[in-house]
């Protein structure tokens, strides 16, 4: 590794000067393009691999998830003003005129 790194250029970026080689995929790395990991320096796509972790795509399906959450949405908000306007309407009528608070109205209901 001593002489070749020398001479070599980043495979991602061919202007720069490499500092390192991945020891998974036996490429030429700058230092932006390195991580270390596990005490290992390694290149951004081995590291990738070696995780596991892989960008996955949403189920063609997934479009459907907003308009089923919107109709929920609907749903609960439309069950608790229907609970509140029941709630409202079984208020005597009295309260709203104002006369409720009237002293000794109240006691005479």
């Amino acid at each position: 590794m001593g002489n070749t790194l020398i001479h070599a250029r980043c495979l991602n970026h061919g202007d720069r000067e490499a500092v390192a080689r991945c020891p998974e995929c036996i490429q030429f790395y700058c230092r932006e393009c390195i991580s270390e990991f596990n005490g290992r320096v390694v290149c951004s796509s081995c590291l990738k691999k070696s995780t596991g972790i892989e960008n996955k795509k949403r189920g063609s399906l997934a479009w459907l998830l907003i308009p089923f959450y919107l109709g929920i949405a609907i749903f609960v908000s439309t069950l608790f003003f229907y609970t509140i306007g029941q709630a409202l309407i079984k208020i005597p009528s009295s309260f709203h005129d104002g006369t409720v608070w009237q002293k000794g109205k109240l006691l005479s209901d």
